[in-house]
């Protein structure tokens, strides 16, 4: 099967191995001239940048690298490329990386030319109507890992290390989505089999929890499904054999629907998440794929109809609510994902914040259930001590 598309949904995206020699001729499309790439630390020296960089200035594009990005990337990050940005008078951006790259260039690229602070375009209440779109950079996204799915994404999630509590906060408009995308799966073949899954089990907790979000979008919960679909059989040969080409592919499509698909809202595994990765600065994907299970046992109520149409579409041999949590278990303990949050040195000493931080973050409005920052607590709890009920 010859994996290669050009698809218009949500925006332009290009599919298929080696297609990064596509990155010059896409930031010309988009009328730049002057290109700051931004990356992490561990990527920037790589060929795959080296590449990247020589192919922009072969097509006589000017450009930089700036990599001054942590794992959970913080408003000082922000600030920082910003002023890089504004001093090199860059007329565009590319994002190049996993989930934290996207997520920072996204920001930096919508922020650089207003006279609003990062935090004044947080996603709360009409604040995007505040910022002017006629000033944010055009992007080209390129990931590097499949998880995230950021490159179809209107927003980024920062790192608010000037609060008390390093709370994650999301920065949101419409037209922050990237111009052009570049899906190529010879730039994920490097990546540990750990990262793989990690990321892997995010792009899974996106589509699942956009499929069971409590709000009216069919062709997002279409998308979800198929993806669902997607990484039930290519994230264990993905993990298993790095090299495959068509696992990696159908691993970086599936990503990119999970952004698609959370248009249509995300819930309880990611509210906890974030508060998780701003007070412990842990790997948002494996959070999630902990998470996962104990959500879904919270929220099963409302789910088991839900979810038993979807694990017959998954052919599951238990086509049921039980059914479909025996697969979420044994895909973990197939891909060595820790059953608790204790086997990664999280403890109960945060409980209460957790659950108020937790409640409060915009994604807590999307659970199938409302809940309290109490019943929040209650969750973190039970994936804590690894407690199914």
């Amino acid at each position: 099967m010859e994996l290669t598309a050009n698809w218009n949904y949500p925006t332009a995206i290009t599919v298929g191995d080696g297609c990064i020699k596509q990155i010059a001729f896409a930031c010309i499309e988009l009328k730049m001239s002057k290109v700051l790439l931004v990356t992490d630390p561990g990527l920037a020296n790589l060929p795959m940048v080296k590449q990247a960089v020589t192919l922009c200035l072969d097509a006589d594009l000017a450009i930089e690298v700036f990599c001054d990005i942590q794992a959970n990337p913080t408003g000082e990050n922000i600030r920082t490329g910003v002023e890089v940005l504004n001093r090199g008078q860059f007329d565009g951006v590319i994002a190049f990386g996993g989930g934290s790259s996207l997520d920072a260039a996204k920001a930096i690229a919508m922020v650089a030319r207003q006279s609003l602070s990062l935090w004044q375009t947080e996603d709360i209440g009409d604040n995007w109507t505040q910022i002017n779109s006629a000033l944010m950079l055009p992007v080209v996204a390129v990931p590097t890992t499949a998880g995230t799915g950021s490159e179809v994404g209107r927003a980024s999630v920062i790192t608010d290390t000037d609060s008390d509590t390093h709370v994650k906060r999301i920065i949101f408009h419409p037209d922050m989505l990237p111009g052009r995308v570049l899906l190529d799966p010879r730039l994920t073949t490097g990546l540990p089999a750990n990262i793989t899954a990690a990321t892997g089990l995010d792009a899974l907790s996106h589509n699942l929890e956009a499929y069971c979000a409590p709000f009216y979008h069919p062709m997002a919960e279409g998308v979800a499904i198929e993806a669902i679909r997607l990484i039930k059989e290519f994230l264990p040969t993905a993990v298993a054999n790095g090299e495959d080409i068509e696992a990696r592919t159908q691993m970086l499509v599936a990503s990119t629907m999970g952004a698609t698909s959370f248009q249509r809202g995300l819930g309880g595994m990611h509210a906890i998440a974030h508060a998780l990765g701003a007070l412990y600065n842990k790997h948002h994907g494996l959070l999630n794929a902990i998470l996962m299970p104990y959500v879904l046992l919270r929220n099963r109520s409302v789910l088991e109809g839900r979810i038993t149409r979807l694990a017959r579409y998954l052919a599951l041999d238990d086509a049921s609510f039980d059914g479909f949590l025996d697969w979420i278990l044994a895909i973990r303990k197939t891909l060595s994902i820790p059953h608790s949050l204790a086997e990664i040195g999280i403890t109960l000493d945060d409980s209460v914040l957790i659950g108020e931080m937790a409640v409060a973050d915009a994604t807590s409005g999307g659970n199938p259930i409302p809940l309290t920052a109490v019943q929040y607590s209650m969750v973190f709890s039970d994936a804590v001590k690894g407690q199914l009920d």
